[in-house]
Order: structure tokens, then C-alpha cells, then sequence
């Protein structure tokens, strides 16, 4: 199991991360400032550090600099920045790539697979296979009996969190904030039309509805 150290001050997001990392088969460890951090990241190995950059006590970029001493550990960082100068600073620190807050769940996942897949020197195709579908999540292609499905972004990334977890029953709340971001406050209906959307493309019966709850893939992947 892949362990990920969270340095993350905002305590709802902190939880919010580590429970989704949890579901995604992964183990985490949280630090709420920047020293704190330091101080895990020197008790026990880390594949992953996600790194807020607005970090209190010592800010995520100094946190970068002085693991970079030590370790080239990947480094995914967060941030509500935007501006260029921040992310050509954060590349300047050898970061691996970053993410600007608010994201979507699904995003952050697919990130940190492919910076893992890259550090360990994987080669091989990340499918999932479902009875006549396949999903390529290194192209984000879909196949349906070999045809590629005209998916949007959100289709895919919906397509994507059913099989990877079949038979496991995901809420309107949990799929808004994996997909849309933990910030989300529209209406919970708009899961409902994607999920019309996709099922209308696929062409056959493999998400179910979850009467009162959520949806779920329809069977274990072959």
C-alpha cells in the first residue's frame, strides 16, 4: 500500500483528503503546518507528499526546499494560486505537478496514480475491464466492444469511479464532490442528468440505481 503524507492546515479538507485516499487503497498520514510536516516526514517513508503551499509556520514551498535536500520523493502540490509566477516557482523547486484548489476528487486521484506509475518506472496499460467494456486511463478511452464511446470529461471520470470500485454504492454527495470539488454547491440533480447521459451512451444496463441512496456499477469487474 502507497503511503501519502498530507500537509494540509484546512482540517475539512485535511479529513475530506484522507478519507478519499483511503478509499482509493492508499494509507495517509496529515500534518497541519509546515513543521509539522517535516518533522513526520523524517519518522517513517513516504511515496506521495501532497503540499499545500499556504502552509502556517514554515510555507509549503520552504517545506519543498528542505525535503528536495533529502529526498526526491514525488511532490504534488496545492494551491489556491493560479498565477504563473507561483507555478514556474513551484517547478523551480522540482515539484512533480500541481493542483489549484478548489479540485475535483477524481483529478487528485488520477494525478497521483500517474506521479506513482512515473516514479516506479510502470510500463504497463492502466485498463479496467468490465464485461464487453475497457477503460484505458492512461488515454481516458472507453471501449465498448472494441467501438471508442464519445464520453465528456465528466462521462469519463464517472465511467472511471464505478469500476473501480464495483459494487460499491457512491452517493449523489460522495460522486459531487469526487468529480465536481469538495466546494460544489449546486444542485445534486446534475449527478442524476450525468448519469442519464452516460447510461444513454452505453447502450446496456451497467450501473444501477441505488433506490433513495446513490448508483452503483451492476457487477464485479471480469
Amino acid at each position: 500500500m502507497k503511503k501519502i503524507l498530507i500537509a494540509e492546515d484546512e482540517p475539512d479538507i485535511q479529513e475530506l483528503l484522507c478519507a478519499y485516499l483511503q478509499e482509493a487503497g492508499y494509507e495517509s498520514c496529515a500534518a497541519g503546518d509546515g513543521a509539522a510536516a517535516l518533522d513526520v516526514f523524517q519518522t517513517q517513508p513516504f511515496d506521495l507528499v501532497l503540499l499545500d503551499i499556504m502552509l502556517p509556520k514554515i510555507d509549503g514551498f520552504a517545506v519543498c526546499q528542505l525535503i528536495r535536500r533529502q529526498s526526491q520523493v514525488p511532490i504534488l502540490m496545492l494551491t489556491a494560486l493560479d498565477g504563473e509566477e507561483q507555478q514556474l516557482r513551484g517547478y523551480g523547486l522540482d515539484i512533480d505537478d500541481y493542483i489549484t484548489k478548489p479540485f475535483s476528487m477524481a483529478v487528485l486521484l488520477e494525478k497521483i496514480r500517474v506521479i506513482l506509475r512515473r516514479s516506479s518506472g510502470a510500463s504497463e496499460k492502466a485498463l479496467l475491464r468490465y464485461r464487453d467494456l475497457t477503460v484505458d486511463l492512461d488515454t481516458r478511452e472507453a471501449l465498448l466492444d472494441g467501438t471508442p464511446l464519445d464520453l465528456t470529461a465528466r462521462e469519463f471520470d464517472l465511467l472511471h469511479t464505478f469500476l473501480a470500485a464495483p459494487g460499491r454504492v457512491f452517493t449523489r454527495e460522495m460522486l459531487l464532490a469526487r468529480l465536481w470539488g469538495y466546494d460544489f454547491y449546486g444542485d445534486e440533480r446534475i449527478v442524476d442528468s450525468h448519469v442519464k447521459n452516460l447510461r444513454h451512451k452505453l447502450k446496456r444496463d451497467y450501473i444501477e440505481t441505488v433506490r433513495g441512496v446513490g448508483y452503483r456499477a451492476a457487477k464485479e469487474i471480469q
